[in-house]
């Protein structure tokens, strides 16, 4: 049996150096920073032009391609550059123990947090995290610096794993989805970033046209935040192997189901009920207004990074080219220089 993933094999690689976590919305802060603040201030952020009012302003600041064109003096009016503070809410519930692959689904989301911290690294620019395990939830505070990150990376793989519930004892009494968001909220009090990191199978209805439990909470992040969902995947979770007679485990209450995959018939609905759980997943975060970044425990996560990244790049470059004004970046990744 191979050996568990460790830091070096889940830390980012060299694909991940020319790109860069942006954040579209504007940000509240104090510190100097490398992103769009909510008030004027020190920054290169352009908000504006406005008239010259002598003894007020700095010649510095003048607007000269307004001042030409309205024979007026007009001085130009920045946004502050801020600090971006990343809100993470890490999912390790029983469901995320899973994996057929190289990783499980709980060492791909430890992957991609570690891609998002490297991503959102900066001047000034904070980590926070809020771990949702079967024993409640764990939180890290936002903080800053290599140390600090490789300190939640650490945590994040030694955090322990659950068994499987008796069936006879019923569900276990941990938190959901919605929980953890709306720890979230409550953490993040400043405008930012927030990574939502699942397989966002909580409480998923059966009829499409059900919301989930955790859709209001996410809802709500989405209004303050900008708010990117990653949802991790398994081969296994899509389709069925033919395989013959097995065993089914659900992961949560440790209910078991034998399954004959041999049924070609229920290989099909099976594949097909999962094509129906991923679209309604989609447009559940199209509602919210979230960014949706899928990895599979099967694929080379950091090329789906990458794909995302640039994919989002040539949205956000779509209304500059089309002589719409100006660039208005769309997503929660955009990709750097190449």
């Amino acid at each position: 049996m191979p050996p568990d993933p460790t830091l070096a094999d889940l830390a980012p690689d060299r694909r991940l150096r020319r790109l860069e976590l942006t954040v579209t919305r504007r940000l509240d802060g104090l510190l100097h920073g490398e992103h769009r603040g909510l008030l004027p201030g020190p920054g290169s952020e352009i908000a504006g032009s406005r008239e010259y009012r002598p003894g007020e302003d700095e010649v510095r600041r003048m607007d000269w391609a307004v001042t030409a064109r309205t024979t007026v003096p007009h001085v130009r009016e920045v946004d502050a550059d801020r600090e971006l503070t990343t809100w993470l809410l890490v999912d390790a519930s029983p469901s995320m123990e899973f994996g057929t692959a190289e990783l499980d689904k709980r060492e791909l989301a430890v992957a991609a947090v570690a891609a998002v911290g490297f991503l959102t690294a900066g001047s000034g620019n904070r980590l926070g995290a809020q771990l949702l395990g079967a024993h409640g939830l764990r939180r890290f505070p936002a903080r800053g610096g290599r140390t600090h990150l490789l300190g939640l990376l650490r945590a994040l793989l030694a955090a322990p794993r659950a068994a499987a519930t008796d069936p006879a004892a019923g569900p276990p009494a941990a938190p959901g989805l919605a929980d953890g968001l709306a720890a979230v909220g409550r953490a993040a009090t400043r405008r930012g970033l927030v990574v939502v990191v699942s397989d966002l199978l909580d409480g998923l209805p059966d009829d499409p046209a059900d919301p989930p439990p955790w859709e209001v909470a996410l809802r709500r992040l989405a209004v303050r935040h900008q708010v990117l969902a990653v949802e991790v995947t398994d081969p296994r979770e899509l389709e069925l192997p033919d395989v013959g007679l097995i065993t089914l485990v659900d992961p949560e209450t440790g209910r078991r189901r034998e399954v004959c995959t041999s049924d070609r018939r229920l290989r099909e609905r099976y594949a097909e009920a999962a094509r129906a759980q991923r679209d309604q997943v989609r447009q559940v975060l199209r509602r919210c207004g979230a960014a949706h970044l899928p990895l599979r425990t099967d694929r080379d996560w950091c090329a789906d990074i990458v794909r995302h990244v640039h994919a989002q790049r040539r949205l956000a470059l779509a209304p500059a080219a089309s002589g719409t004004g100006r660039t208005a970046r769309s997503g929660a990744l955009s990709g750097g220089a190449a």
